[in-house]
């Protein structure tokens, strides 16, 4: 074992966090926490983590659910796919593989939403495997232990950091060494403010020795945030709400909703909620009051929902669907046992905060 590899072995050893998945390093367990800790930051996650296993502590509990039960475990940390794949991995596991998790990272990558991240994860933190793992904290770590001049995301970085990480994995430490490596770009090697005096790797990092931590990694593109303006009503009929459920394979896919959409060019909120509804359901609503305004991004987008009260302006309550594969009316209680995007979920919580439902 060469100096560096000791230097984070030891730091990693005194210097982990107390996470719920490191308890015992269950093979599930490590699935579900990687899974989570794609696109959400962890101290979310731990809260998530918490509950979804006292929902679902073992696979075959999670196989024998509902899709409804996971997505509403699963509401809140965005990015609904991830759920989704989930179950379907569970359910294979119980189907294939005795409701177990492979331990060999070629079968880990025939699962769904299990990609070579992922797997390398499973493979070495779980099992203790010589597998290699790279994420973002890596790639920052990396790019300034090795000062390498390329913009992360690459193909020519992507390839030169998973060289790297094979090239640098001690043999049977894969599961402290690949933590210890993202756990510093976590805690010290941060994006902005990076704690170089606290790190153990300053003696072999060449960013450091050449003053050029500002400049590593590489700075990306700006993203352009691409501004959405859409428009939802809030329908009460005889005292139950109206709500339906996303198609499958559609942007926040099997979610709930109340009805609504984007506002064309031009258009006033409030026209546009009557249209969508008349264009979604067959329903002709007249809007009564403006509720509130939420504000919620997903990837690239700021989305802007305009938030109305509503009312039904005919006899028939039943819908005739043309974008959503199932609907209910139901209770303000039992809107709590729904999974909703975000922006529709803050709108639930302002309309109870006021009073309002």
């Amino acid at each position: 074992m060469n100096p560096l590899q000791k230097a984070l072995l030891d730091w990693f050893e005194i210097s982990q966090r107390d996470l719920p998945w490191r308890h015992g390093y269950e093979p599930y367990q490590i699935w579900i926490s990687e899974i989570m800790l794609q696109q959400t930051q962890m101290d979310r996650v731990t809260l998530f983590f918490n509950r979804w296993m006292d929902a679902f502590p073992d696979i075959a509990t999670l196989a024998n659910a509902s899709e409804h039960q996971v997505l509403k475990c699963w509401e809140g940390l965005g990015y609904y796919s991830r759920a989704r794949n989930i179950l379907k991995t569970a359910r294979l596991l119980i189907k294939d593989y005795h409701g177990s998790i492979p331990a060999q990272r070629k079968d880990l990558l025939r699962l769904p939403g299990i990609g070579p991240y992922t797997a390398g994860a499973i493979a070495s933190i779980s099992f203790n495997r010589d597998v290699p793992v790279v994420d973002a904290n890596i790639e920052r770590v990396f790019s300034r232990l090795f000062n390498i001049d390329l913009i992360p995301g690459s193909p020519e970085a992507k390839k030169l950091h998973w060289q790297k990480a094979e090239a640098l994995l001690p043999k049977n430490h894969a599961r402290n060494f690949n933590q210890g490596l993202m756990e510093l770009g976590a805690l010290i090697c941060r994006p902005k403010k990076p704690d170089c005096s606290s790190c153990p790797l300053t003696s072999h990092c060449l960013a450091l020795k050449y003053d050029l931590i500002p400049e590593r990694p590489a700075p990306k593109k700006s993203t352009k945030i691409i501004p959405i303006e859409m428009a939802t009503g809030v329908l009460i009929h005889n005292g139950q709400y109206f709500i339906q459920q996303r198609l499958a394979d559609d942007v926040w896919g099997s979610l709930w909703e109340f009805p609504g959409g984007r506002l064309e060019r031009d258009e006033p909120p409030e026209l546009c909620v009557v249209r969508e509804f008349l264009e979604e359901t067959e329903f002709r609503v007249e809007v009564d009051s403006k509720i509130t305004t939420t504000i919620h991004h997903y990837t690239r987008y700021k989305v802007t929902l305009h938030c109305f009260l509503v009312s039904l302006l005919q006899q028939n309550s039943d819908p005739v669907l043309h974008a959503a594969q199932d609907f209910n009316w139901v209770s303000y209680a039992d809107l709590a046992n729904y999974a909703f995007p975000s922006g529709h979920r803050k709108l639930i919580q302002f309309m109870t905060t006021q009073k309002l439902l």
